[in-house]
């Protein structure tokens, strides 16, 4: 592969990336809430499920979902509901984020946390478009094999949006202790990011392809 050819599907990547998406904002109410130790681990499993998505396009998978609207619903509501379950949680139990901050209640296990990013990153409808419509449009049929360039630009993206949506979430997670100074100051945003995130999940079951 040329690298003309790796910078130009990475210039395209990040304008995608960079524009707060359902990763980013996770991530973010992730490091506000729960600290940046949170927002990376968030981080690390929307990445996989970004990477999971690209390995499926290689498969095939990818423009199947991306052509197919019965496959693309299923994909976009599923994440949808995710969020909205995940948001109800993080807002009914907002008033124990003061003591799980303050170390009177075990945190989330970076395990239980990985995973919920990685459900967010490889349900996220706009990321499988994107592998799916734009990814294969910078594989060159005259070079390597398809897989392996796909493989190739999978690992670009992935590192693009590990940089990108770890910083968003640590920087949110670096406000985390500013607002525990004050316990109400945490339970209130504690609150506000479960409403946002259950927002976000009605948002992007409402969002069309175009969108």
């Amino acid at each position: 592969m040329s690298g003309h050819q790796i910078l130009s599907f990475a210039l395209a990547a990040l304008v995608i990336i960079v524009v707060p998406g359902p990763s980013v904002l996770f991530a973010v109410s992730r490091g506000v809430a729960l600290g940046r130790r949170a927002a990376v681990a968030t981080t690390l499993g929307n990445t996989a499920g970004a990477l999971l998505l690209a390995w499926l396009v290689s498969a095939g998978l990818g423009g199947i979902i991306a052509t197919s609207l019965v496959a693309f619903t299923v994909v976009k509501i599923a994440g949808a509901l995710y969020l909205v379950v995940l948001g109800w949680q993080m807002w009914r139990h907002r008033h124990a984020l003061p003591a799980a901050v303050a170390g009177e209640v075990a945190p989330l296990s970076t395990r239980r946390i990985i995973r919920d990013g990685f459900v967010v990153g490889v349900t996220n409808p706009k990321v499988v478009v994107f592998f799916g419509a734009v990814l294969p449009q910078f594989v060159d049929p005259d070079g390597a094999p398809v897989w392996m360039q796909m493989g190739v630009l999978s690992l670009v993206f992935a590192a693009i949006a590990l940089v990108s949506d770890g910083t968003w979430g640590v920087a949110a997670g670096s406000a985390q202790r500013w607002f525990a100074r004050r316990p109400d100051r945490l339970v209130h945003v504690g609150g506000a990011g479960g409403v946002a995130v259950m927002a976000l999940g009605v948002k992007l079951a409402l969002t069309g392809r175009g969108n």
